[in-house]
């Protein structure tokens, strides 16, 4: 059987979803604004909408392709130490995106900088944290806590980001962001581990629980829905606020419509980690995107209003990151803690192909053919395609041979 490491010594689990949920707090809540700074950028630089989304597009990249290496990292040497690392380049990558004039130096600002910095200080980190703190039967509960920080992050940033850029312009509001990301650095000393102790059961290498991880079906299918999860929320988080304006809705409603998704989110993603306690997950994951399908094609079925925008930002808001709590839960709980924040890198990685797919045919495909349709559509088929995935998942512990 899998269990949770213990506690180490001085470290709470109060103290965990307090330090953990204020990080998460900072770094999703200030990603969740990067829409915002799309028309001023490529305004004053002259760009196109693809330049902009290419560097989005390639942020998620980066914090996909480094997840489960700050995974890793983290489960070896401590969460705290990436966490810190992540803070350093949060702050960097926010400061180039100011400087630079050209493409490709804004491209590694924005995509790689930051991307590795959000690798670092999310949710894979943290959970690795929680995962080896909080006792099994509270682990999906507590996810849901975590994932309901990062809601709350874009609820209350959202509204600062868009009132620094008309306040201070984008430029020195990207500045104070970079001076906030800091704070994640004695945040960090919160969820310092202070040593290792066995999670029960055979040591298993890194390279055993990858063989193990990516050779088992459920884990395939896990993947699978959580790229589809990175390229819906990705795609209307960065592309929202100007489908409105191309619609002739002003800035106010896409601003009031990222925070619905923000405050509802919350409700969401904790509501999600209460209901994997009690109904199994597979089920609650396959609800999820499915009701994402619908709630997308009703969107874009029915006349484009302030009042239809933030019915849609409400639904699709409680929906949000409420695939990120019982995704996690079921990989811990086939898996264990040991490695969760690697596995967990791993299963991000997929969401984060999904994420780069997302935004950069949103802008892809709206500079080709001058409209989002192709991609709401799209949106909705993978959308079908995740509730069917997720139906087969496996929820139980992998079984594994003791040495004689």
């Amino acid at each position: 059987m899998n269990s949770a490491r213990p506690a180490a010594p001085g470290l709470s689990v109060q103290q965990v979803l307090l330090c953990g949920a204020m990080i998460v707090t900072l770094s999703m809540g200030i990603r969740h604004g990067f829409g915002f700074w799309l028309q001023p950028i490529i305004t004053e630089r002259g760009w196109t909408r693809e330049t902009f989304s290419f560097a989005l597009a390639i942020q998620n990249l980066a914090w996909g392709v480094a997840g489960p290496v700050a995974g890793m990292l983290a489960d070896r040497f401590g969460a705290w130490k990436v966490l810190i690392g992540g803070g350093l380049l949060y702050a960097l990558g926010l400061v180039l995106m100011a400087v630079t004039s050209h493409p490709l130096t804004f491209t590694l600002g924005a995509g790689v900088v930051i991307g590795l910095a959000q690798s670092g200080s999310t949710y894979a980190v943290i959970y690795g944290v929680l995962g080896r703190t909080v006792s099994p039967e509270k682990r999906s509960w507590a996810f849901g806590v975590a994932a309901a920080a990062g809601s709350f992050g874009q609820f209350v940033m959202i509204p600062i980001e868009t009132w620094l850029i008309s306040q201070v312009g984008w430029q020195n509001a990207l500045y104070l962001l970079a001076g906030a990301a800091l704070l994640i650095l004695p945040l960090a000393l919160g969820v310092r581990e202070r040593q290792a102790t066995s999670t029960g059961g055979a040591h298993q290498s890194i390279a055993q629980a990858l063989r193990e991880a990516f050779g088992y079906r459920s884990f395939q299918l896990l993947m699978l829905g959580y790229f589809v999860c990175g390229f819906q929320v990705v795609f209307i988080g960065v592309h929202l606020p100007s489908y409105l304006r191309d619609h002739g809705l002003g800035i106010e409603v896409s601003t009031g419509a990222l925070m619905l998704i923000g405050l509802f989110n919350i409700f969401g993603t904790y509501a999600a980690g209460m209901l994997g306690q009690r109904v199994p997950k597979r089920y609650l994951l396959s609800g999820i995107y499915g009701l994402r399908a619908v709630a997308i094609g009703i969107f874009i079925a029915v006349p484009l209003t302030p009042m239809s925008v933030y019915v849609f930002a409400a639904v699709i808001g409680f929906l949000w990151l409420s695939t990120v709590p019982p995704t996690n839960a079921v990989v811990a709980q086939i898996f264990g803690a040991q490695h969760l924040s690697m596995l967990g890198g791993f299963v991000f990685l997929s969401h984060q192909v999904g994420s780069f797919l997302g935004v950069w045919l949103g802008g892809k495909l709206y500079d080709a053919t001058g409209s989002y349709d192709v991609v709401w559509y799209l949106a909705i088929a993978l959308g079908v395609m995740a509730m069917l995935a997720n139906l087969p998942v496996r929820e139980t512990p992998i079984l594994r041979v003791q040495p004689a």
